[in-house]
């Protein structure tokens, strides 16, 4: 656990107002980092995450502030403000949460279209390397997007796999068949790309006090939105009224489901990367399916 005195000293340096932290409650978090929420002397309240020692990603909060900071410049759609951060902990500002209703299914739809519309016209990838859980996310730009997501998404997961003594497996030989097809799969259409949360899921998103979307824990980078969405898809949490609304502001373009398959692949192969072999089967019907 970081000691509070140095967690306090950093909230000072950044806000300018020296507190001590008088009380510290563990919130329920992601299955990477701890979570909390502090309390200091003077009443102002800060949501803390820390890294376990297990966890060996150096740089992970710098870069995770980052794309914090960038999806709030697009003003569409809420995201916590970073306060502090270290190699150790990022403080955020908090928030509220409640159970989200009907009407933040289509108010999250909307604001994440308005979030990619506003943020239209980048290069593929991002200002600095990042993390999609543990897994270290390559995000220097490439020539196109076909070739960033080729190189930098699918090999990237496939050579991890490899890596891990699986050179032989037969998910290899689909994963490398897919990679030599994707500018017939993914080449178009010719959309610009967006700032992408990167890893949004269900447990990601919540609603405040007001019932307003929030969005928390991106993987950022800029790519074509249709990546959003195959995470989205992953394990549910965001139903059609959602995904209506979305295309209520900028409807996808002709023939997206397949692409999404190819988007959501990527998340399928991180989690066969992280957590083993439960994801193999998946993986697998993905690949058939798009070959």
């Amino acid at each position: 656990m970081i000691d509070d005195r140095e967690l306090a000293g950093s909230i000072t340096a950044a806000s300018g107002f020296h507190s001590d932290i008088v009380q510290r409650t563990a919130v329920s978090g992601g299955s990477i980092c701890a979570s909390a929420l502090i309390t200091l002397a003077d009443g102002r309240r800060y949501f803390v995450k820390t890294r376990p020692p297990a966890a060996n990603c150096p740089g992970m909060f710098v870069a995770e502030s980052r794309a914090l900071e960038r999806l709030r410049a697009a003003a569409a759609i809420r995201v916590p403000a970073p306060v502090a951060v270290s190699d150790d902990f990022l403080v955020l500002e908090p928030f509220a949460p409640r159970a989200p209703d009907a009407s933040w299914q289509v108010r999250i739809g909307r604001e994440l279209a308005a979030l990619h519309a506003a943020t239209a016209g980048q290069s593929p990838g991002f200002e600095c390397d990042n993390y999609l859980g543990t897994t270290p996310q390559p995000n220097a730009t490439a020539a196109d997007w076909v070739a960033f997501w080729r190189d930098r998404r699918l090999l990237w997961q496939l050579e991890r796999f490899a890596a891990a003594g699986n050179a032989g497996d037969p998910l290899l030989a689909l994963g490398y068949a897919l990679a030599d097809r994707l500018t017939a799969i993914i080449g178009e259409p010719a959309e610009p790309c967006v700032l992408l949360h990167g890893d949004l899921w269900a447990g990601n998103a919540a609603a405040d006090a007001d019932g307003a979307p929030v969005i928390f824990d991106p993987a950022s980078y800029y790519g074509r939105r249709e990546a959003e969405l195959g995470m989205m898809q992953l394990f549910g949490g965001f139903d059609a009224t959602c995904f209506a609304a979305y295309g209520e502001v900028w409807p996808l373009a002709p023939d997206s489901a397949r692409r999404i398959a190819v988007y959501r692949l990527y998340h399928e192969l991180n989690h066969l990367n992280l957590f083993g072999r439960g994801y193999y089967a998946q993986c697998t019907a993905t690949l058939r399916g798009l070959l």
